[in-house]
């Protein structure tokens, strides 16, 4: 799908083939607009919720449940791949601690037996202590967390799996990231809840029926979350307003001087340039920032920005069921590695053989370190170690592996992260109106899989509306709703309120599908 090497002009550049990019380009050019896309993969597109191929087994870069509040994004899911296309699948996952399994979110019976009467009984200490007498300067992750929770709650079922994904000491962390993905979450809560579970009382008011929330079921690709972005890919190129240059990466954006772009992009076969009216960009922010011209005031606070990496390895394993989960997160010290994935019980489709199995173990780790740096082998040997040691494979079942990296997974929230991206945006948006920033890395957010879509949905309101109409910074990235609530329950739109010309502007806009709508890749904050 690589393009010779020349110029092109067209409506929209964008930058990265993944869901931001990739919604942007689909669903712009069902409004007639030429669009180029740019991706560094040679291979996939989807970025980090991309679907690898690995000797007949498919497994992701991570778990991608498709699930929404917002209407408008389930609506253009079905849109793009078809209902045909999704399957149901039954969702579960559970926290490994100290040799013993809890599912989560936490089942109150359950969690009370594992933890013992004593401990138990220390962790509410703990948590009344702390909601009498709370932290007052409330600046990292220990400090909300402990808060909301108690300092015992804190380090068992907060602190090891937090440091092991971030690779940084839970007190050096912002408190934006435990209020982000928490919030709404409290351990009276959880207890209440689990207790209902426990007792099978989870029922709709007036019917009767258990209410149907993620915790029970969930949509999925059959083959995996690359065949949505690969369905979106088909249907951008089929309008023949797309352009997609794969191994394409992103050599200079600069300001032609009317309000345009010209965009470089080094490939394959040589240089690419694209001339736009409008430029949209998924690239990491400190990434961007080194590549555009005129270089922008802001460029040193961005490159202050960091990036935490991981790297799935996948072990194909003799067994069809080696255990229910979808994933399972592990809270113990003594294995690197930070999730477990049964991508059997993702689809039973992505697995060639019925009497085979695949698990993807997921590391966390920095470009250059140590495990990013080993040999595949070597990962391979230490991921089979480590299931074994955590009980779930017998090492004489692994067949093979595989291993990929995944570079800038994570934008980290450290205590200096906000005031870095806030000063690039403010520069960017008063300096460039014609620059719009999307998705996870584009806007430094750990944004899921449909909040990235709708910050790619607003912005093309925005620019076929002629003006910033949404602010895509409201864009609401909490985590709560992934745990009870029913799909495709709310609009998506920012809860801000329009003036009578932002309204009457966006009104004019016609027959864009999934008008504004959000929410789905789901790291829950275990």
């Amino acid at each position: 799908m690589v393009r010779k090497a020349s110029g092109h002009k067209v409506d929209v550049a964008i930058i990265g083939a993944g869901p931001a990019g990739l919604t942007a380009a689909y669903l712009l050019t069902k409004q007639g607009k030429s669009v180029a896309i740019i991706e560094k993969d040679e291979t996939y597109v989807g970025g980090i919720s991309r679907t690898v191929a690995h000797q007949g087994y498919r497994f992701d870069i991570g778990g991608h449940r498709f699930f929404s509040k917002s209407q408008q994004v389930v609506d253009l899911w079905n849109e793009i791949l078809g209902e045909d296309d999704f399957i149901q699948r039954p969702r579960m996952s559970r926290i490994y601690y100290e040799g013993k399994f809890y599912s989560y979110p936490l089942r109150a019976f359950e969690a009370l037996w594992n933890l013992g009467i004593l401990r138990s009984a220390i962790c509410m200490a703990s948590y009344l202590q702390y909601k009498l007498f709370p932290r007052k300067d409330v600046k990292s992750f220990e400090d909300w967390t402990t808060n909301q929770f108690g300092k015992k709650l804190y380090s068992i079922f907060f602190k090891t799996y937090t440091e092991k994904v971030w690779g940084m000491p839970c007190d050096e962390m912002s408190a934006d990231w435990a209020a982000q993905r928490i919030k709404g979450l409290s351990l009276w809560g959880a207890v209440v809840d689990g207790l209902k579970r426990s007792l099978g009382l989870n029922k709709r008011p007036n019917d009767g029926q258990a209410v149907k929330t993620l915790l029970e079921t969930f949509r999925y690709p059959r083959l995996g979350p690359g065949m949505m972005w690969e369905a979106a890919r088909d249907k951008i190129l089929a309008t023949g307003k797309g352009q997609l240059f794969m191994g394409h990466g992103l050599k200079q954006l600069a300001s032609d001087g009317r309000g345009g772009w010209r965009m470089s992009a080094e490939g394959p076969n040589g240089e690419v340039t694209i001339e736009a009216a409008h430029a949209i960009s998924s690239a990491p922010m400190r990434e961007l920032s080194k590549r555009l011209h005129p270089l922008p005031q802001s460029t040193l606070q961005a490159s202050d920005l960091k990036y935490r990496d991981f790297l799935t390895v996948a072990l194909m394993v003799r067994g069809e069921d080696l255990f229910p989960d979808n994933w399972i997160y592990i809270h113990d010290s003594k294995v690197k590695v930070g999730r477990v994935q049964n991508f059997r019980s993702w689809s039973p489709e992505m697995i060639p053989d019925e009497n085979m199995a695949c698990v993807g173990l997921e590391y966390f780790c920095f470009e250059g370190d140590g495990l990013w740096s080993m040999a595949d082998e070597d990962l391979v040997a230490l991921a089979t170690d480590e299931m074994e040691i955590l009980g779930l494979v017998d090492r004489r079942k692994v067949r093979s592996g595989a291993v990929v990296r995944q570079e800038k997974a994570y934008p980290v929230y450290d205590e200096d992260y906000a005031a870095n991206v806030d000063a690039m945006r403010r520069e960017l948006e008063a300096k460039h109106p014609t620059l719009h920033l999307v998705g996870r890395n584009g806007m430094h957010r750990y944004n899921n899989q449909d909040h990235a879509m709708m910050t790619a949905m607003l912005t093309v309101e925005n620019i076929l509306a002629g003006e910033r109409v949404y602010d895509t910074w409201c864009v609401n990235e909490d985590a709560e709703y992934h745990e009870a609530g029913d799909e495709g329950a709310e609009s998506a739109l920012p809860n801000r309120q329009l003036t009578e010309d932002q309204a009457a502007a966006l009104n004019s806009v016609r027959d864009v599908p999934g008008r504004v709508g959000s929410d789905a890749n789901d790291r829950e904050a275990a």
